[in-house]
């Protein structure tokens, strides 16, 4: 009579396979030489002898702990992730909606004003005409402030901007970084701007209010719902008691203390990593063409293996599909945003000379705004190519761009010098690129914000070629530099004060958003 032969099952299997590899990791010499070092630390700490850890123990808990992890992350890792990124979504949505409703409810404001104010018999005025009043010292301006002037001129129809005085600045707190003619430069430079106020004092006095009311026919005073007090006073306590008084919601996520910080701080933490190819006419966006469907000549080129400082410059930047490298700005460029700021943006109509120019435009200054108003003399129709910021990153180094390309973006579209801008410009200007944008002229300036001087011929070598290079004096010698510097000889007190508004902002913050988080709406969004 035959054997009777032994039947294989998958549970034999696995455990002949369990006890083979059992055998092999338990007789392991890094195994035996890792229970050997934890019973010693075991018998130091007076645990007995036949307590010890065996070979077979350790590798049945290390095999049960890997065992585990695995299978949670299998089981729920993916699950968490796409939990968090939803919920990251769903918070960016929410913030966009919110932007949306303030714009409307301003939209409303504006409407009621139109309906219950007036209209004073004068010649000076078409009728209907609504005047706005803003003020500010606007140090270090910045697309905060732009965004600012147009939220205020959204309430009526000409926007009269004062600008604090130098004086008046540092009695109320301390001395400002840029100078009187500085500051009026970037204030008059901006589109929402109908015209600029001087010497304007820091504290609105009822005598210094009823003079602008009187001498510029202004209607309403406009500020942030953010609260301006200076020596536990109201600054606009008199223009509320006349009931010529209305707010406008606080451009958050930027400040001039977070611009200020990052050049203290020299991180990227305000970089992006962009997924797209970056240098080529495909790949850059115009605004004109968006919405229808220089000091600059910077940057000396940095050496081909020179990776210093250049963690962003894995990937070609680009405008869509973009990433954070470290914390991102939390100002939310939206589309609409984009469109809001385009706002009269028009593509250059048959016939127009067009100029172009390009560069970083990095902390928008007024040398920026000087050589724009310049270059714009030279025809129709001035577009302003924005570099990238792995593009310009790689040229200048350290933490540069101060400021990313969607806040740069925003800060040459509030300039009232430029017709269109180009975003994320090639960094060479190409024959394909000149026909699509039917340049006619290709203009740089003599300054440079960077601290060493490039040779153009490779970036310009085609409009060279063409006979249509261009080189303008720059009519202001101010850099970026000359910011940085003058941050950095007082940087100790400049560190204090960003600590000190850096606490202000958040507590301003929470006290605004903590009625509605706690399910209160009697207290919630100002406007």
């Amino acid at each position: 009579m035959p054997p009777k032969s032994t039947s294989v099952t998958p549970l034999s299997v696995f455990l002949s396979l369990r006890s083979f590899l059992l055998q092999t990791l338990t007789a392991h010499p890094a195994v035996t030489t890792s229970v050997a070092h934890i019973n010693v630390a075991l018998l130091r700490v007076g645990i007995p002898e036949k307590s010890l850890l065996t070979n077979e123990e350790f590798v049945l808990t290390s095999t049960a702990g890997v065992v585990t992890l695995v299978g949670y992350y299998l089981l729920f890792g993916g699950r968490h992730g796409r939990r968090r990124r939803r919920l990251a979504e769903e918070l960016l949505e929410a913030q966009r909606q919110v932007h949306l409703l303030e714009e409307k409810l301003l939209l409303a404001k504006r409407q009621d004003i139109l309906a219950s104010t007036p209209t004073r018999p004068s010649s000076k005025q078409q009728p209907r005409q609504i005047r706005i009043f803003m003020d500010g010292a606007f140090d270090v301006m910045h697309y905060g402030h732009m965004n600012a002037f147009r939220l205020g001129r959204s309430l009526g129809t000409y926007l009269i901007v004062g600008v604090n005085s130098d004086a008046s600045i540092t009695r109320c707190k301390g001395p400002p970084l840029m100078k009187d003619s500085e500051r009026l430069t970037m204030v008059e430079g901006c589109k929402f701007v109908d015209e600029v106020v001087p010497d304007c004092p820091y504290i609105m006095t009822a005598e210094y209010l009823e003079y602008i009311f009187n001498t510029y026919e202004v209607d309403y005073v406009v500020h942030g719902d953010d609260p301006c007090i200076v020596d536990g006073k109201d600054v606009y306590a008199a223009a509320k008691k006349r009931g010529r008084y209305r707010s406008i919601p606080r451009t958050e996520g930027v400040s001039t203390t977070d611009i200020v910080g990052r050049m203290l701080l020299m991180t990227k933490d305000h970089h992006f990593l962009r997924r797209s190819r970056g240098n080529s006419v495909g790949s850059a966006v115009s605004v004109s063409g968006m919405l229808d469907g220089g000091p600059e000549e910077e940057d000396c080129r940095r050496g081909e293996d020179d990776d210093s400082d250049n963690e962003i410059l894995n990937e070609e930047s680009g405008y869509y599909g973009r990433t954070p490298l470290g914390h991102q700005s939390k100002f939310l460029t939206t589309t609409n945003l984009l469109r809001l700021f385009s706002a009269g943006v028009k593509p250059p109509e048959e016939g127009m000379k067009v100029v172009y120019v390009d560069g970083a435009w990095d902390m928008f200054h007024c040398g920026h705004v000087e050589f724009l108003k310049e270059a714009s003399k030279r025809g129709d129709y001035l577009i302003v190519g924005i570099h990238g910021d792995a593009a310009v990153n790689k040229r200048r180094g350290g933490n540069l761009p101060l400021m990313n390309l969607h806040e740069r973006v925003l800060s040459v579209l509030g300039c009232k010098y430029m017709n269109d801008v180009l975003i994320d410009a090639p960094l060479e200007i190409t024959p394909d690129m000149i026909a699509s944008l039917k340049i006619s002229e290709v203009v740089h300036g003599t300054e440079s914000d960077s601290s060493c001087i490039e040779n153009p011929a490779d970036r310009y070598r085609y409009p060279k070629e063409m006979g249509i290079l261009r080189q303008i004096p720059s009519p202001s010698h101010f850099k970026l530099m000359d910011i940085i510097h003058r941050i950095q000889k007082k940087q100790e007190e400049f560190q204090k004060k960003i600590e000190r508004k850096k606490k202000a902002e958040r507590e301003w913050f929470e006290n605004k958003y903590q009625p509605a988080i706690n399910g209160s709406h009697a207290n919630g969004v100002q406007n």
